[in-house]
């Protein structure tokens, strides 16, 4: 009997000591949360920069009104250094080098069909008036705008056209073929019919500011007479009237160039 009460005595003790212990629960090393935080994608969206919706590309009905988009501004440059109206210089990109499409264009930057005339730079070899003539070929279009302004301007042929006026579009674009610059007998028309079409003279405008005057073709007066204005010249004059200087000195019996602010012009003849 005793042996019975000291095992129950035992065992007594023995589950009174389990029952005093506890779990203990390890709490996670404070520089360990706060690595884990770092690393959560919640934390990390706030420090991302806002993304900037770019802008939708630009949406144009014809190859032309992307060339005049793309050019206007380096032909209002040449404009304002050597004098060539923006509008002259624009349709005879689009007109030379189909709006930026044409063989010349594409491969050579060669805008205005400039063949070479002695050029020592690189060249391109492409069929015009007879198979494979030499054309220029640029690094660059804007070298294409350059060498226009400096082929007009420096040559003795194309000298007349610096005496109109820069609003004068239909004058340059009759000189222009007057003086040998395109075969074609339809150049002056083309350019002439492109200017108006995508009013190519308000670039014109923009670069002459306040100096700028909406340029009227003169009307023959009565009698097939002309009166002549301030700013007018000889060559201007006989371009707006399909005549030569010569033709135009001969009926008016004159020996020179020099006019006279109220002068009488027969301009017929």
């Amino acid at each position: 009997m005793r042996k019975i009460v000291l095992v129950f005595c035992l065992a007594v003790v023995v589950f009174s000591c389990k029952s005093k212990k506890h779990v203990v629960t390890k709490k996670p090393h404070k520089r360990t949360e706060h690595v884990a935080r770092k690393q959560e994608p919640a934390e990390v969206e706030k420090h991302q920069e806002p993304e900037v919706a770019k802008p939708a590309p630009k949406v144009f009905a014809s190859s032309t009104e992307e060339y005049i988009y793309n050019y206007h501004e380096t032909a209002q440059q040449e404009m304002a250094l050597y004098g060539i109206p923006a509008s002259i210089t624009l349709a005879q990109g689009i007109l030379e080098s189909g709006s930026g499409k044409g063989r010349l264009s594409v491969e050579a930057n060669n805008h205005f069909g400039i063949k070479c005339h002695g050029w020592k730079g690189a060249k391109i070899y492409h069929d015009d008036d007879a198979d494979q003539e030499c054309f220029r070929k640029y690094k660059d279009a804007k070298y294409s705008f350059r060498d226009h302004s400096l082929f007009l301007s420096e040559r003795s042929r194309y000298s007349k056209l610096f005496d109109l006026k820069k609003e004068d579009y239909k004058g340059w674009a009759k000189g222009l073929k007057a003086a040998g610059y395109a075969t074609d007998r339809k150049y002056p028309d083309k350019l002439i019919s492109l200017i108006e079409r995508y009013k190519l003279y308000l670039y014109d405008e923009a670069v002459l500011g306040d100096k700028y005057v909406k340029y009227e073709m003169p009307t023959v007066q009565s009698g097939h007479t002309y009166t002549v204005e301030k700013g007018d010249t000889l060559y201007g004059i006989s371009k707006r009237f399909n005549l030569t200087v010569e033709q135009l000195q001969k009926i008016n019996g004159l020996r020179g160039t020099a006019l006279s602010i109220g002068q009488v012009l027969v301009v017929e003849p």
